[in-house]
This record gives structure tokens, C-alpha cells and sequence, in this order.
């Protein structure tokens, strides 16, 4: 298994390469959202700011630093953001499809426990994404905490 240089098992966060790539994930992925003819009409009044704040997101998620809750939002907040956004399956496809195209690009880690680890977060991330966008509010806590999203059944990562 491979470890650090104290021979621990990598975040998810770590073994992605930080929050370098996640902000350039997020960045060159949504240059895509913007010129996809699905996913366009969605995100075309988003801030400036929204997609640091899913690579923050994303990357405390993942073990990274808690940027995004101790400066940018909470998980309640995100819930909030997704309120009547009336997302589909076929919404969460295209956006699953192209973050994992970007992933490719950017030559994310492509090891088979680094990738299921990450998919099984979008997956359950983009799906619970589509139930609150498609309720007129939310039942959740406003103290509701970060998801913590690790390497799963695997062990860690990939030993080559």
C-alpha cells in the first residue's frame, strides 16, 4: 500500500494532489458547463465565485482543508443553494459525464481506488442534489455537518 512520508494512508483530498487540482478541476469544468447545450441554461447566472466554491467544497469533502465551512458556507447552506433548481436525471448525467471527462484530462489519478472512491461520492452527491433541488425546502438541520467522504472498503489507494 502507499503511503506518505509518515507512512499513513493519503486523504482522498492528498492522493488527488491538493487543492491546486481540485480548483483547476472545477475551472476547466465549468468552462464545459458553460458551452454544454443540458447544462448551460442551469448554470448561466452562477456567481463568479461558484466554482472555487465546489472545488472547496468538494476537496474538504474529500479530506482537504475546511476552507469552504470556515469561510465560504456550510453544508445546509449547499442544501439551500439546491432548493427548486428542479434538476433531472438527465441534469446529473451530463454533469457527472463531463467532470469525469475533465478528470481524465487533468490526468486526476486514474487507479481503480482512487476512481470508485470518487465516483461513489458524485454519485451520492449528484443524487442527493437532485432531491433537494426538486423540494421547496429542506428538513435538515442548519447544524447539519460536512460530509467526510474516505478511500471506502478498498483500504487506500492503488499499489502498483
Amino acid at each position: 500500500m502507499k503511503t506518505d512520508i509518515k507512512g499513513e494512508v493519503p486523504t482522498l483530498y492528498e492522493w488527488a494532489g491538493g487543492m491546486q487540482a481540485f480548483e483547476k478541476l472545477f475551472d476547466k469544468f465549468y468552462d464545459k458547463v458553460l458551452a454544454d447545450d443540458v447544462l448551460e441554461p442551469i448554470f448561466k447566472h452562477m456567481s463568479p465565485q461558484h466554482r472555487l466554491h465546489v472545488a472547496h467544497f468538494v476537496a474538504e469533502v474529500l479530506g482537504g482543508p475546511q476552507i469552504y465551512s470556515q469561510s465560504e458556507g456550510s453544508h445546509f447552506e449547499m442544501i439551500k443553494r439546491h432548493l427548486q433548481k428542479y434538476l433531472t436525471e438527465k441534469h446529473r448525467k451530463r454533469w457527472m459525464d463531463l467532470l469525469l471527462e475533465t478528470a481524465d484530462q487533468l490526468s486526476l489519478p486514474d487507479d481503480p481506488e482512487f476512481r470508485s472512491a470518487f465516483l461513489a461520492y458524485l454519485e451520492w452527491g449528484t443524487r442527493i442534489a437532485i432531491l433537494n433541488s426538486n423540494a421547496d425546502m429542506t428538513e435538515e438541520s442548519p447544524e447539519v455537518p460536512m460530509p467526510k467522504w474516505g478511500w471506502g472498503v478498498v483500504g487506500g489507494p492503488y499499489q502498483s
